[in-house]
């Protein structure tokens, strides 16, 4: 489990584990968390229950959502099935010993909380979903929740570095129209017309123009560091047929 100083508030847990330490084989090895991928589903719930076990809580704590790479946040109360995973990126409770969960291989995980409100979030923060406003629709939400946007702290954990993730020419169009000021996450590269893209940057920017004042990041690159961390570009390069998920998440005490 890697932690954030961030987030060590009163009333509040979180954890952004690693790929280690768990039950699965192969591609999988060893913590892979996400019923996404084509892993025994007997070992992912195996590895589900072992990270909720690591923060003193049951499996039926985690909840996590059909991640597709939208601006979508749904709530999760005392009610909410946690068996059922609803189509959204982001994830905001008020009640204790809920666990909000992340799934990522390069995408951005970042887990909020306000923990004088007793509002916690966590958002699945990929290139699409931080560039549509997954982020701002979080903090949204918490804020419906009774969050004061000046308590509210983020954590940003694992995820693909600005040294790895190269892009072609047509990427950053979509984010300079968002804003000039863009061009600033985006490097040239040896390679004619292709980009190195700061997407932790990205992300790290877009939640201080929301008014998060208080922002840790683990600043660990998914995509060079096997031994750890699952990465989607990763298998893609080495032609792996499937790739493990990494679980970040966040708890009210």
């Amino acid at each position: 489990m890697l932690k954030l100083e961030v987030l060590n508030k009163p009333l509040i847990s979180h954890a952004f584990f690693t790929r280690n330490g768990g039950a699965s084989e192969g591609v999988y090895g060893s913590l892979n968390c996400g019923f996404g991928s084509s892993d025994n589903k007997q070992a992912v719930e195996a590895n589900r229950a072992t990270a909720m076990k690591n923060l003193g809580l049951p499996p039926t704590a985690l909840y996590t959502c059909h991640q597709h790479h939208s601006n979508s946040v749904f709530f999760i109360d005392g009610r909410s099935c946690n068996t059922i995973s609803p189509k959204a990126d982001g994830l905001v409770t008020i009640t204790p010993s809920i666990a909000l969960g992340i799934l990522t291989a390069d995408c951005g995980p970042v887990l909020f909380a306000d923990h004088r409100a007793k509002v916690i979030g966590a958002a699945h923060a990929g290139w699409r979903g931080a560039l549509s406003g997954i982020l701002e629709n979080t903090i949204k939400k918490m804020c419906d929740c009774g969050a004061n946007l000046s308590n509210i702290s983020a954590g940003i954990g694992p995820m693909i570095g600005p040294k790895s993730y190269e892009v072609g020419p047509e990427f950053p169009g979509a984010f300079l129209s968002q804003s000039k000021t863009n061009e600033q996450f985006f490097s040239l590269t040896s390679r004619a017309g292709c980009y190195l893209f700061d997407l932790q940057g990205y992300i790290r920017n877009r939640l201080e123009l929301n008014g998060i004042g208080e922002i840790g990041s683990l600043e660990r690159d998914t995509y060079p560091d096997k031994e750890n961390f699952f990465s989607y570009r990763r298998t893609c390069h080495q032609n792996e047929a499937d790739y493990g998920r990494l679980l970040s998440t966040i708890v009210l005490r």
